[in-house]
């Protein structure tokens, strides 16, 4: 089994060694690197070029999103999962500046090893011709999380990782939105350990915190039209319809 390559920052401790001992014990990742001090964790991230790097948003030295800016100036493929407070001008700003996926503190390991698993699904298999040359690194999921954040649904939240395994499930199997209640709910409801009408509330909630925050014409400017006017909102379904659709259209799968 090829094993995923990882660069480890973190400025606690005991989180540094829970997640440094997790990430030592599974097969399928190699822990190259793991520190407290951002500036010296940049220099391994450009040598090493991991699979994954997980840093925290607060290191000594270069904070989180300093670490994210510098890599990605000169590695714009590099996959990084950030770590941090629910806070959502934090949460915004470490997405915006190139980050996979935000992990709110405190978390399980089990979640942090869920969730890197799920960002290493995406990473293409590069031929030696074609590692010199620089690809799109926006995958379906940070394509997603671009959508998301624009419109004003924060990460932290649960409907947010409902929405956007919803998604891609209609992207790949466009007539399930047709069966919302009967397979939608109930596939996403499995993927994480759940009940379909919690899953139901989740989202109907998330798009309820969009449509609060008044971003109706940052919503009309990503579906490319005004679709929407005032208080209105879509339902689940549509919501999921609409972002499926963008994506397929635009080809970003």
């Amino acid at each position: 089994m090829q094993r995923n390559t990882v660069v480890l920052l973190e400025s606690n401790v005991a989180v540094l060694e829970q997640v440094k001992q997790a990430l030592e014990g599974c097969k399928d990742f190699q822990l190259l690197y793991a520190g407290d001090d951002g500036d010296e964790g940049m220099k391994e991230i450009l040598r090493l070029k991991p699979d994954l790097v997980i840093v925290s948003m607060f290191l000594k030295g270069t904070d989180g999103c300093g670490v994210i800016r510098t890599v990605k100036k000169t590695w714009v493929d590099a996959k990084i999962i950030v770590t941090g407070p629910a806070k959502d001008t934090i949460i915004e700003r470490a997405i915006t500046d190139g980050a996979a996926y935000y992990l709110v503190k405190p978390f399980s390991v089990e979640t942090a090893l869920e969730r890197a698993r799920e960002i290493l699904k995406d990473k293409p298999a590069i031929s030696k011709e074609s590692s010199m040359l620089r690809r799109n690194p926006i995958t379906t999921d940070e394509k997603i999380s671009e959508i998301f954040i624009s419109i004003g649904i924060p990460p932290h939240i649960k409907g947010y990782g409902y929405l956007r395994e919803g998604i891609k499930l209609t992207i790949n199997k466009p007539y399930i939105i047709n069966s919302v209640t009967k397979e939608l709910y109930p596939t996403i409801a499995r993927t994480f350990s759940t009940t379909p009408s919690k899953v139901e509330r989740a989202i109907r909630h998330a798009i309820e915190v969009a449509w609060n925050r008044g971003r109706i014409d940052a919503i009309n400017a990503i579906f490319g039209a005004r679709i929407y006017l005032g208080s209105e909102k879509p339902t689940n379904s549509e919501f999921i319809a609409l972002v499926a659709d963008k994506l397929i259209l635009e080809n970003m799968v």
